[in-house]
């Protein structure tokens, strides 16, 4: 039986913020939009419902940021974190275009709370939803509801139809028979992978099965798969992807932010032998956090656990579970299955290399160690006032880095080089061009923001022209 078709012009595929920024954009240039959102509604947005903040350039104060924050710091920020695996043309672009970035959410009904403080050091650099990723995806949906948006859930992309390099329709898995939505152009907003663990595991291996899902259970890939078996390039490496340290009783799937641990830059890490195993002073948290996650998952059964004594309370965000605490260190190693007498051994040298200094969490302090095989190069202080807090870590995934490659104009690449005819890709599902390893908090929602603009732009361009 022939499947139900339906005609238009922009079709967004992923209902997140890069998809609805992308149909906002696209409608307000007057393109009849449809967004096909793979989740229920209660599920909606993808990993956007679980953020907190986007990282924006700007020039002086703005709303709820303080101080400036240019294009050559930011630029700086990310060659930092990316170790300059990056695409410097697409990298600058999503810089410079974040400028506009907070007062167009604000535009269209997002709001803003005032920065935090403590271990995140985002107060001049990042831009809080106020009511988190909910309140701002609630609020995009209420804008295309008003513009006349149709955005359907439980829509399972299971084919897309293209004709050389140009889309023509995609097929959504239906009862009792599919549907088919052709369109003039193609906006791609769909995520990545990262919850597909068959996957994961052809590219990690066993370990995979230890890991932990951050966002929604939804992003499987398989609009990804279906982008790239239709001669979509390839960007990225598999194994790259936004994977920080979180509590290890996080659920498998959908913990979201809460479940992360933020005091890693204040103590010591130490993984199931209770040896240390990388620097946790090197940088300011925001621009290392992501790391973590896959130092863990190279850990002897991908677990980490991180110590701190009293002093560090009150210090940072406290994660929804409450730590492991003792009086003592090894009654601490007992409750949370360590060798007492490793745990033990390893704090004592710790603490003796710990060398003077003035502690100023705000600041690269300098406080350091001196003489271990692994010194700690700042906030180096000793784990000597007792009772003492672990929280144990598992490697959990954001999202992941592969994706298809892009042109400024948000025109998916094909494996030639040459644009596709019509169409787009925003947010994860292309992120990868801009970050080709590690993270620096709040760009992931940059680069969906930004690209949801421009390929909504382009492809309502390309439809009504």
């Amino acid at each position: 039986m022939t499947p139900k078709t339906r005609k238009l012009d922009t079709l967004i595929i992923g209902g997140g913020h890069a998809g609805l920024t992308a149909a906002i954009t696209a409608a307000e240039a007057g393109a009849r939009v449809c967004v096909l959102e793979g989740a229920p509604k209660s599920h909606r947005a993808g990993n956007s419902r679980h953020t907190r903040n986007l990282r924006p350039m700007h020039q002086g104060p703005i709303l709820s940021l303080t101080g400036t924050y240019g294009e050559d710091e930011y630029w700086d920020d990310l060659l930092r974190v990316t170790d300059g695996q990056t695409n410097e043309t697409l990298a600058r672009l999503t810089i410079r275009e974040s400028a506009q970035s907070v007062a167009w959410l604000y535009r269209h009904g997002v709001h803003f709370q005032p920065p935090l403080g403590g271990t995140l050091h985002l107060g001049r650099t990042n831009a809080f939803f106020l009511g988190g990723g909910k309140a701002l995806m609630n609020a995009l949906y209420r804008e295309a509801g008003r513009l006349g948006i149709e955005v359907h859930y439980n829509a399972e992309v299971i084919d897309l139809k293209f004709d050389g390099k140009r889309f023509e329709e995609a097929v959504v898995k239906a009862e009792p028979d599919n549907r088919s939505f052709q369109a003039k152009t193609l906006v791609a907003a769909a995520g990545g992978f990262e919850s597909n663990i068959e996957w994961l595991k052809e590219i990690w291996g066993a370990v995979a099965d230890n890991f932990l899902i951050r966002g929604t259970p939804y992003n499987r890939g398989e609009v990804l798969k279906l982008l790239h078996a239709r001669g979509g390039q390839q960007v990225g490496d598999p194994k790259q992807c936004h994977a920080v340290a979180i509590d290890g009783r996080a659920p498998k799937f959908d913990g979201g932010i809460v479940t992360r641990v933020d005091c890693v830059s204040l103590g010591i890490v130490v993984n199931d032998n209770a040896s240390r195993f990388y620097d946790e002073g090197e940088d300011f948290w925001p621009k290392r956090y992501a790391i973590w996650g896959r130092l863990v998952a190279q850990q002897p059964n991908q677990i980490g656990h991180v110590i701190i004594d009293s002093k560090s309370i009150g210090a940072f965000m406290p994660p929804v579970f409450p730590p492991i605490v003792a009086d003592t260190i090894g009654d601490l190693a007992r409750r949370i299955g360590l060798d007492e007498t490793q745990l033990v051994k390893t704090v004592n040298r710790f603490n003796a290399a710990v060398q003077p200094g003035t502690f100023d969490h705000t600041e690269l302090d300098g406080c350091k160690t001196q003489g271990l095989e692994i010194n700690k190069t700042n906030w180096a202080r000793p784990l000597d006032q007792p009772p003492f807090s672990a929280y144990s870590l598992k490697p959990g995934i954001t999202f992941t880095y592969l994706g298809v490659g892009v042109n400024e104009k948000a025109q998916m690449l094909m494996a030639t080089g040459e644009p596709s005819d019509n169409v787009f890709a925003a947010g994860e599902i292309m992120a990868g061009n801009v970050l080709g390893k590690g993270y620096l908090a709040g760009i992931g929602m940059t680069i969906g923001g930004v690209f949801g603009q421009i390929a909504g732009r382009e492809a309502a361009q390309y439809a009504l022209k």
